[in-house]
């Protein structure tokens, strides 16, 4: 089975996860509705409220809640080697209000997701294709770390630190599951090294006990976004 072919009853099965993913204190808000798919067209500016603003019901239509994104595998070809491709409240209007989201991840052979976390959402991962090596790190500096190969799950604490690496010569696929409509993803060198205005060079070299000149040319490497 090629990596981007995904069966209907694995699909059932993230369903479950899905399911699982909700405890009964979620990162998210509780809804008061039925429904309430995000009207992109209102917005203006960033999130409000702590969401988007409901669509008028009389103009939700099923597409509200339909999603291709994460049928095609994503481009690996970075410095890297994995890709992500969300399935959030950004991508799929119906999503609002109702907790959970999804992505898929793609490796190359021996890509790395690397270290990040997400502020806002536990995370449930399943592997499709291959084997990937994860991790997460306790704020006690501990980590966690297991081989998780084809069909079986590992999960990501709210808010820790944990990465995943492709053990293998071969390309690997993967899908999570968060109780987050939009969990946010930090990725701890974009934060540390490509910040804008920039983490001064000094509290850098304290703090990874590394000469400013390193930290200068991991800098060059992490352009600002802002």
């Amino acid at each position: 089975m090629a990596p981007h072919q995904l069966p209907a009853v694995l699909f059932a099965a993230l369903a479950f996860f899905l399911a699982l993913a909700v405890p009964s204190l979620a990162g998210d808000p509780d809804m008061l509705q039925d429904f309430c798919v995000a009207d992109y067209k209102s917005l203006k500016g960033p999130l409000r409220l702590n969401g988007f603003p409901c669509k008028k019901p009389e103009n939700v239509t099923a597409n509200d809640f339909f999603s291709n994104v994460l049928a095609a595998p994503g481009n690996t070809n970075n410095p890297v080697g994995s890709t992500v491709t969300a399935a959030n409240v950004e991508n799929v209007p119906g999503l609002n209000t109702l907790g959970v989201s999804m992505s898929r991840v793609d490796y190359a052979p021996w890509g790395v997701n690397p270290p990040h976390t997400h502020p806002r959402a536990t995370e449930i991962i399943f592997v499709i294709e291959g084997s990937l090596e994860v991790g997460f790190i306790t704020t006690a500096g501990k980590l966690f770390a297991h081989t998780v190969c084809k069909g079986e799950i590992f999960v990501f604490p709210r808010g820790l630190l944990h990465f995943q690496r492709n053990n293998g010569g071969a390309p690997a696929v993967a899908i999570s599951a968060f109780n987050s409509q939009l969990p946010g993803t930090q990725s701890v060198a974009v934060a540390l090294f490509g910040a804008s205005p920039q983490v001064p060079t000094d509290v850098l070299v304290r703090a990874l006990e590394i000469d400013g000149g390193v930290v200068e040319a991991i800098k060059a490497k992490f352009p600002t976004k802002y």
